[in-house]
């Protein structure tokens, strides 16, 4: 049986959050071994993250859907179902993945706000290099197929498989089943992912583990660099060791690594390209 080629997409999740979080991606694409960002296009400081993309022209950067624990695009008059009191996605995915599932009204609302991220991240003129979703939402199979059906319109031809060759016995078959509907839809993916487990703790003893124990095909390592601050970026972040992952990205060590490998290193386009 022939090995599968080996390639690494490297990216940082939550571009546009926040001023810190842009001038960690951009200091770690122009000194370290970030090839990638997902940017949240509703986020407060997404047009700053956009200006620094625009001079990053080596920064693959794809769309961060955010449907929960964000900020939406869409005014809150159009999609009011979907928001908490305070006008934003709030973070009961279980509750809201039923009612997505169940409420015809709720899933036309959520239908008008995937289509306006797009649209928004569509009128940034950046190229599209990939699309997930914050916290992995499109696991759930309704949003999944939205995105599939929009994304073909504006372009969308790769995808996140938030796999990870630890994942628990239980969600394999979950994850498959996601695999196979994106191979349909003809939507290329990576074949696991590192940095769900140790979300917010990529720091360079991780990546160096990481590294050394890389499964064969492409894989992408994910993380949350950001500057120090005197507050968290959110309240789940509150644990997140933002600067220790930045460090990690600008690590010597890490670099040698990857270039010791010998694999690809790239975006989604990159990597993936036939």
């Amino acid at each position: 049986m022939v090995a599968k080629p080996r390639g690494l997409i490297v990216t940082a999740d939550d571009f546009g959050l926040h001023t810190r979080v842009n001038l960690a991606v951009e200091r770690a694409h122009r000194d370290g071994v970030l090839s990638t960002a997902s940017l949240m296009i509703g986020a407060p400081a997404a047009g700053d993250a956009v200006e620094r993309a625009r001079a990053l022209p080596r920064l693959r950067v794809g769309l961060h859907l955010v449907l929960a624990d964000g900020d939406a695009v869409m005014p809150r008059a159009a999609i009011a179902d979907l928001l908490d009191k305070q006008g934003r996605f709030g973070d009961s995915m279980v509750r809201d993945g039923v009612r997505f599932f169940c409420l015809p009204h709720v899933r036309g609302q959520l239908e008008r706000e995937i289509r306006a991220q797009f649209e928004a991240f569509a009128k940034t003129g950046l190229t599209l290099d990939h699309v997930n979703t914050h916290k992995h939402f499109h696991l759930h199979p309704t949003v999944l197929g939205l995105i599939l059906a929009i994304g073909r319109e504006y372009g969308m031809r790769a995808m996140r498989l938030p796999f990870e060759p630890n994942a628990p016995l239980w969600l394999r078959p979950w994850i498959a089943r996601v695999r196979a509907r994106l191979d349909r839809a003809g939507v290329v993916h990576n074949d696991y992912v590192v940095g769900i487990a140790g979300s917010g703790a990529m720091d360079e003893a991780a990546w160096l583990a990481a590294l050394a124990d890389l499964p064969q095909g492409v894989g992408e390592i994910y993380c949350h660099p950001a500057l120090a601050g005197d507050r968290a970026l959110s309240h789940g972040m509150r644990e997140y060791r933002h600067a220790d992952e930045l460090q990690a990205l600008l690590s010597p060590r890490v670099a040698a690594a990857i270039r010791a490998l010998g694999i690809r290193l790239g975006g989604f386009a990159d990597v993936l390209a036939g």
